[in-house]
């Protein structure tokens, strides 16, 4: 059974890097991004959806991370204090 788990998610990343790498050689068409005022170089599509993709990775987490210490520690306060 933990063989059948590994080798479905060793196919599992494979498809993923699969669609990634497409992704990436489908929109190679160069874009320029303003933020704020600022002109980011002209890079293709798929680096700044990749990036924002990635962005997103580490945001969720340490959002979550965050959320459950602030619970945490609200729980403690009350314990303490009864309250």
């Amino acid at each position: 059974m933990r063989n059948l788990k590994r080798l479905l998610l060793g196919l599992i990343v494979l498809v993923v890097m699969a669609v990634v790498v497409v992704f990436m050689l489908e929109n190679q068409q160069p874009a320029s991004l303003v933020f704020f005022g600022y002109s980011l170089p002209q890079l293709p599509v798929s680096i700044f959806v990749m990036l924002a993709f990635l962005v997103g990775l580490v945001i969720g987490p340490v959002l979550s991370v965050v959320i459950y210490m602030r619970k945490s520690k609200r729980v403690r306060y009350h314990t303490v204090t009864g309250g």
